[in-house]
């Protein structure tokens, strides 16, 4: 059974390139026409939401997805199209809408919980545990007006979690707080998630709509480009949002060494052998040069440098490694270098860096090419780190002492 169903829905914004600011503009100039441009947020966006289903939405900013779930709470009608709704909805889009700066907590605590549809008397019982949610005890005598920021959004989405709604619409209310608090607003959305409450949340971090969402869909520009399961999603997501190619910086002008051998083509493979401009992580992954020699060389190293969005080498190989020899070539020759690795890089975009040298020190020369191309990396989670290594966690209940030598 589906709580949500939204069919066909188009938004469409008028902006006025004029405005007038004063009664007087609009007095000495009653007849003027002002001009509109208009801007198409959402395009025929079609998508249903089952009962007790975590359902999230991704995309870039701008892509049309607060303006969805404003459509879905009311607060924008939709130019074409329909949505139904079956059950109680609570929108958790602009928290601290409605709050009096110059009330205390507790008034505005009340006062907002009436207007989230609970009675005078629920609001003033859940009040206790709305502000010990908050962390804000010993605040909440103060008025709203010498509240921080912070402040103000943990009290909103406290308020917020106590509305007993059977839908819910959570447009990027996790990143409030410090670390600790927003531990505890995913331990609240764990449990609304098992108890079988039906929410719809929209975000940027791919990482927690892979740890909550059911299912998933990813906007762009105002249309629905993929609907299905989140890790699909959050690649998906990787590749538009790393999709810029960068301008091609692979070509004679402007390259340096000696010219005496040169790059004609770089790519990457999966573990397939066949070429791809994103890749997952955990799989093998090669990166490929073809070189052309323009006279004879003996022993040349070739170098790969794997560059982040920052330009910090993440990933170098060479092979010269252990002065190993790799061969002799004659003029006219064209040899395929080619290293291969694990995927264990971060999600992202990378850029290789290509560089030919004489034997010897690696710093004499022959090409240097970089920007030929960039690839994606995939994964369901950025954890930070510039790479991430499979790595083996155990917990251990009263482990054995360490002995005093040990200590020592």
């Amino acid at each position: 059974m589906s709580a949500i169903l939204a069919e066909s829905v188009d938004k469409t914004f008028r902006v006025p390139q004029e405005r007038t600011h004063t009664l007087k503009e609009r007095a000495l100039h009653p007849l003027r026409r002002t001009r509109h441009q208009t801007f198409k947020a959402l395009s025929d966006v079609t998508f249903d939401v089952r009962k007790g289903e975590f359902f999230g939405i991704a995309g870039r900013n701008g892509s049309g997805k607060s303006t969805l779930l404003k459509c879905l709470a009311g607060i924008y009608g939709v130019d074409r199209g329909r949505i139904w709704m079956r059950g109680r909805l609570s929108p958790f889009i602009e928290l601290g809408v409605g709050f009096n700066q110059d009330l205390a907590a507790r008034d505005n605590v009340v006062l907002n919980g009436i207007m989230m549809g609970l009675s005078p008397r629920e609001a003033r019982a859940r009040y206790d545990a709305v502000i010990d949610f908050a962390e804000l005890r010993e605040f909440e005598k103060l008025k709203l007006k010498n509240y921080s920021s912070g402040m103000h959004v943990r009290l909103a989405f406290s308020v917020a979690i106590q509305v007993d709604a059977e839908i819910l619409l959570v447009d990027e209310v996790l990143a409030v707080g410090d670390a600790a608090f927003q531990q505890k607003c995913f331990d609240v959305f764990q449990r609304m998630r098992d108890d079988g409450r039906t929410i719809v949340f929209v975000t940027h971090d791919m990482g927690t709509l892979n740890r909550f969402c059911h299912r998933a869909m990813l906007l762009e520009r105002g249309s629905m480009i993929h609907l299905g399961e989140p890790h699909d999603v959050a690649d998906r997501y990787l590749e538009i949002n790393f999709g810029r190619e960068p301008q091609s910086q692979g070509t004679a002008e402007g390259r340096g060494g000696d010219g005496e051998a040169r790059i004609v083509e770089a790519w990457i493979e999966d573990e397939r052998a066949e070429r791809q401009t994103s890749l997952p992580q955990g799989q093998q992954l090669t990166l490929n040069a073809l070189v052309r020699f323009t006279v004879d060389i003996e022993d040349p190293a070739a170098s790969v440098y794997v560059l982040n969005e920052n330009h910090v080498a993440v990933i170098v190989a060479t092979s010269a490694r252990d002065h190993e020899r790799s061969g002799h070539f004659r003029a006219g020759e064209e040899v395929l270098f080619s290293f291969a690795f694990e995927n264990v890089l971060a999600p992202g975009r990378y850029s290789p860096l290509f560089t030919l040298a004489h034997r010897g020190s690696g710093l004499d020369l022959m090409d240097r090419f970089e920007g030929a191309f960039s690839f994606v990396v995939t994964g369901p989670e950025a954890m930070g780190g510039l790479v991430d290594v499979p790595v083996g966690v155990s917990v251990a209940r009263n482990p054995s002492p360490i002995s005093p030598q040990v200590r020592a």
